[in-house]
């Protein structure tokens, strides 16, 4: 749905499946390309992830619920990266994350 690059885990839950994708909050620096050291920011890692019913196809419009970190959020671990996507991915279920809901999956029927 957004990074085919990532590694994809699925969690189901109340219904639904969960899938997020951790990943580094920046691409990796080449060697030689700078003098500078390297910053905090290309250790940390980020999320995308999306919401749907178990089997949809995502890449159908109204299927899927998709969600990402805010811009300058980001986690010390790829671990804790996922913890907090499944987090999200969990509030969107449960109907209190403020911005995203699964309503559209469950009354357009997909």
């Amino acid at each position: 749905m957004a990074d085919a690059t990532a590694a994809w885990q699925t969690v189901e839950y109340e219904g639904f499946e969960i899938h997020a994708a951790p990943m580094p909050k920046d691409a990796p620096r080449e060697a030689g390309m700078s003098n500078a050291p390297p910053d905090t920011a290309s250790n940390r890692y980020t999320y995308v992830g999306y919401v749907c019913h178990p089997g949809a196809d995502p890449s159908i419009p109204g299927h899927a619920v998709a969600f990402h970190a805010d811009g300058e959020e980001s986690f010390a671990s790829e671990d804790d990266a996922l913890y907090e996507a499944v987090h999200v991915g969990r509030s969107i279920v449960d109907g209190t994350h403020p911005d995203l809901t699964v309503l559209p999956l469950v009354t357009g029927g997909v």
